[in-house]
């Protein structure tokens, strides 16, 4: 596996494990959410100084987000769908 799908399956796995939106990560680590998309992707080539930064947000070393996955390892799950909560229906 490429240092860019290592990063890419790495900061997926960690983010969908914490339960932070993909919004919520690229807001806190300063980029756009289009960006944090496409890193995850991997059509991004993010910085050291943005790799820096996301492991700080995650709150993991930058060691971390390029950890190999286990022979077989499934892909990072994804989180619900949509960017807000659920609402009633207006009557």
């Amino acid at each position: 596996m490429r240092a860019r799908a290592l990063l890419a399956y790495n900061v997926r796995r960690i983010r969908v494990q914490r339960g932070i939106p993909q919004e919520q990560l690229a807001y806190d680590a300063g980029v756009d959410r289009s960006y944090m998309s496409g890193l995850e992707r991997q059509q991004a080539n993010p910085t050291v100084h943005l790799i820096d930064r996301l492991a700080e947000t995650l709150g993991v070393a930058v060691s971390e987000l390029f950890v190999r996955p286990s022979k077989g390892a499934p892909p990072p799950a994804t989180l619900p769908k949509g960017r807000k909560p659920a609402r009633g229906k207006r009557t």
